[in-house]
C-alpha cells in the first residue's frame, strides 16, 4: 500500500512565500508522476502541477512563474515552492502519485493541506 503524507499548509499574507512537501511511502519504486492538486468549496478539484519521474514539469497557467515544483526520487518526495501567493490561491493542496506498475495503474492522493492567503 501506499501512503502520501504532506506537510502542514498555513496562513500567509498576499505577496509571501509556503513550501509544501510530500512524502511518499510504500510498494512503489518510483512513481511515474507526482503532482499537486488543489480544490475550494464548491468547485472541482484542479491541477497546479505535475513532474515525472525525469523531471519535466507542467504547470497551470495561473501559476506559472510563481510556483516551483520538484521531486527527489531516491526519497520519493515531491515539493511545491510557492511564491507571490495570491488570495485565490487559497484551497485545499493534494499531494498525489500517478502510473502504472507492472501494467496496473494507480493513483494514489494525500490527505490535503490547507492554505489560506490573506488579502
Amino acid at each position: 500500500q501506499v501512503q502520501l503524507v504532506e506537510s502542514e499548509g498555513g496562513l500567509v499574507q498576499a505577496g509571501g512565500s509556503l513550501r509544501l512537501s510530500c512524502a511518499a511511502s510504500g510498494s512503489i519504486f518510483r512513481f511515474n508522476f507526482m503532482g499537486w492538486y488543489r480544490q475550494v468549496p464548491g468547485k472541482q478539484r484542479e491541477l497546479v502541477a505535475v513532474i515525472d519521474s525525469g523531471g519535466t514539469a507542467n504547470y497551470a497557467d495561473s501559476v506559472k512563474g510563481r510556483f516551483t515544483i520538484s521531486r527527489d526520487n531516491a526519497k520519493n518526495t515531491v515539493s511545491l515552492e510557492m511564491n507571490s501567493l495570491k488570495p485565490d490561491d487559497t484551497a485545499v493542496y493534494y499531494c498525489n502519485a500517478r502510473g502504472v506498475a507492472a501494467t496496473r495503474p494507480y493513483d494514489y492522493w494525500g490527505q490535503g493541506t490547507q492554505v489560506t492567503v490573506s488579502s
